[in-house]
């Protein structure tokens, strides 16, 4: 019995990952050889579905449209997230309440906020250009203009995550020794340099931590174009997870959305190996 109990301890934790994560893995990569709209048997297609991927020029605009908020939304959310650790790291009144005030958006539901934002950047009764109207400027399109509305998208996604990110930047900055700032005051050292070649290179890890979870959930990316503009206008706002979305449950073509799925998961992957590389150096 006693050889027996190391096995029945860690049988939960096998039969989860058997259920839960190689089972889906393994049925999801069968699927991409295979035509099925869950009701009809699977039929066998080979590589169809990954030809068909290729000339998929959808699909290939949502990967873009995802791209383009990564390239807004992370390095907005670093700056910004990274500029408010620095106040609250210092000797500031009222520090926790700001620390909490900055993670209160991070535990609402993202619909919640979504909703939100998209009273505020209505074209006509919004806040935002109600505010503009008052001050005699132009009102903006900020969810119908293409050129833009991805845009506006990032920066309400930068306002719903960097309370995390702020939280995970300032516990960062507390491991850094004062000492060094103090050897750095002798040396004449001005506060950019201090940032540069104190701060940077020892929350390197934070940073690239940072990095890979802002990448990952900005590929993610659902929620907000699909209840503020569902997608548009002119497919300027369809995400790459948006389309594997409908794919599947608005058109049933399950083994073509497992094969989008798979080679959006290889894009995640080749994206991140790269930050790896740029991101987190040795200091």
């Amino acid at each position: 019995m006693k050889k027996l109990t190391p096995y029945l301890l860690v049988s939960p934790y096998v039969l989860h990952f058997a259920v839960f994560v190689a089972f889906p893995v393994v049925f999801s990569i069968v699927l991409t050889f295979h035509r099925w709209n869950i009701i009809s048997p699977m039929e066998y297609i080979g590589l169809g579905n990954y030809e068909r991927l290729l000339h998929d020029r959808l699909f290939w605009q949502a990967v873009w449209n995802t791209i383009r908020f990564l390239l807004v939304h992370i390095p907005l959310q670093i700056v910004v997230a990274l500029g408010l650790a620095e106040l609250l790291n210092r000797t500031v009144r009222g520090a926790s309440f700001f620390r909490g005030a900055f993670f209160l958006p991070v535990i609402v539901s993202g619909v919640v906020v979504t909703i939100l934002w998209q009273q505020l950047l209505g074209f006509n009764a919004g806040l935002i250009n109600r505010m503009l109207t008052s001050l005699h400027l132009p009102r903006v399109a900020w969810l119908d203009d293409p050129a833009i509305v991805m845009y506006s998208i990032a920066m309400m996604a930068t306002w719903k995550n960097v309370g995390l990110y702020v939280i995970l930047f300032l516990v960062g900055l507390q491991s850094v020794p004062e000492q060094y700032y103090e050897a750095a005051d002798l040396e004449g050292a001005t506060t950019w340099q201090k940032f540069r070649y104190i701060t940077l290179p020892i929350i390197n890890p934070t940073l690239f931590t940072v990095v890979v979870l802002s990448t990952i959930s900005g590929f993610s990316l659902f929620i907000e174009p699909y209840i503020m503009t569902e997608g548009g206008p002119l497919n300027s706002t369809l995400s790459a997870v948006m389309y594997i979305y409908k794919q599947a449950f608005q058109y049933y073509h399950m083994g073509y959305s497992a094969t989008l799925g798979f080679c959006f998961a290889l894009i995640i992957l080749f994206v991140v190996i790269i930050q790896r590389r740029y991101v987190e150096q040795e200091n």
